[in-house]
């Protein structure tokens, strides 16, 4: 719950500033100097590919956070029993060992999205971020399509 407040106070300030910086960059492009007018929009273009980017990242949060809770009420969910540091970090040699598992159930079921979450959750503690999310990705449009 307070990681969600905390998401909710980020999110809201990062919409206060939005507001502010999109303001100036509009106020920039009213100048009649045209190097002002140029910085201004270069100033909205960039807020709004930010905002844009943000948006993008808060629901695929959620998406995945949805994806997750539903496994978890199917008893689909793994056990989280993987040996950890003092610091709190997975050892990354027990976790890849498990991670085979969970690739052979990918390829052995590759459209069910229950497969693909577990396998983003095996790359995530084995440390490869960029391939967990491009799992949660396949994950989530693979139970979207499901559900239509």
């Amino acid at each position: 719950m307070a990681s969600k407040i905390g998401v909710a106070l980020i999110t809201a300030l990062g919409l206060f500033f939005l507001v502010l910086i999109v303001h100036r960059g509009v106020l920039f492009m009213m100048q009649p100097d045209w190097a002002a007018r140029g910085i201004g929009a270069g100033v909205v273009v960039v807020a709004l590919v930010g905002a844009w980017v943000s948006g993008r990242e808060l629901l695929f949060g959620f998406q995945s956070q949805r994806l997750g809770r539903r496994l978890e009420a199917e008893g689909g969910l793994p056990v989280d029993d993987l040996p950890r540091s003092p610091g709190g970090r997975i050892d990354r040699a027990v976790a890849d060992e498990q991670f085979g598992a969970y690739r052979a159930e990918t390829e052995a079921a590759p459209e069910s999205w229950r497969a693909w979450y577990r396998l983003a959750l095996a790359y995530d503690a084995s440390g490869d971020r960029r391939r967990a999310r491009e799992a949660a990705r396949r994950a989530i449009s693979l139970e979207r399509a499901d559900a239509s």
